[in-house]
């Protein structure tokens, strides 16, 4: 069952109670057509698989190997772009912070604040996060366990807040690869919280010589199964119409074509698992 923060997000769509939420889009704003193609198509299919939907993209990416890595169009124009797209499908939106001092500003425009993984031990972003009074998603960082995190739930509770939801990715494996650890996702639901697979980042392929993150997007079916067979609350995608020309992530990210074949398999396995 969804907690009532949740039921209130999605108290605009129908949806099966019983179903997994979903959190998808393109990994950074690059522009208005393209969150709005991305936004139409998963919203459609979403509606017809009675699948609660929260559109996610990023109005910057702070996080880049290279510091001549696309970062993104301009915070403002961006976060307006979000609004936008959220607005005109009546569906609520996502996107990262980075910093305490953005939290406030980007409170504004979207209804759930999510915390990178690298960063989820920042005390003050944690803070400043919980202060605005949104949903706050925290992704576990690659080098903690699922038990773990119930510090970074301490802290965002501590601001009075309990609209939290927490975030599988993976963990790093040696210098170049992650691996996921299925335990945590049921060690991380004793806090509490609902509990997401992030179904793509958990098979980048960190610290390339190029500078350019890899991934196995061929794997997502497989991470996305094993996560609903495990009982995961939510799952994370994040998709494009033409992943090889993406300004970010593009080496793990889903084709825009194939989602609607993988939710439908999703959904017949929550179905399945939900009646053991």
């Amino acid at each position: 069952m969804l907690p009532e923060f949740l039921k209130e997000l999605f108290a605009n769509q129908q949806y099966d109670e019983n179903n997994f939420f979903l959190i998808a889009g393109p990994c950074v704003v690059e522009d208005e057509d393209l969150l709005m193609e991305v936004a139409d198509k998963v919203s459609g299919i979403c509606k017809r698989l009675g699948i609660p939907y929260i559109f996610k993209s990023s109005y910057r990416k702070a996080n880049r190997t290279s510091a001549n890595s696309f970062t993104g169009i301009g915070d403002d124009n961006a976060l307006h772009l979000l609004q936008k797209t959220g607005k005109h499908f009546g569906l609520p939106v996502t996107s990262d912070v980075h910093a305490h001092d953005e939290t406030a500003e980007a409170a504004k425009y979207i209804d759930i604040l999510q915390i990178p993984a690298f960063l989820c031990r920042q005390t003050d972003l944690l803070l400043a996060a919980g202060d605005t009074g949104k949903i706050v998603n925290v992704k576990k960082g690659q080098f903690l366990s699922g038990p773990s995190m119930k510090f970074a739930i301490e802290k965002i509770k501590s601001t009075g807040n309990n609209k939290i939801i927490l975030t599988e990715r993976g963990t790093t494996f040696g210098y170049q690869d992650l691996v996921v650890d299925y335990r945590n996702i049921p060690w991380m639901q004793e806090q509490n919280v609902p509990v997401v697979m992030d179904c793509t980042h958990s098979l980048q392929q960190p610290n390339q010589t190029s500078g350019v993150t890899g991934g196995n997007p061929q794997l997502i079916s497989t991470i996305a199964k094993a996560a609903i067979a495990t009982g995961a609350d939510g799952l994370f995608i994040e998709t494009h119409p033409n992943p090889a020309k993406a300004k970010s992530d593009g080496a793990n990210m889903l084709h825009l074509s194939l989602i609607e074949d993988l939710l439908e398999k999703l959904v017949k396995l929550r179905k399945a698992v939900v009646s053991l």
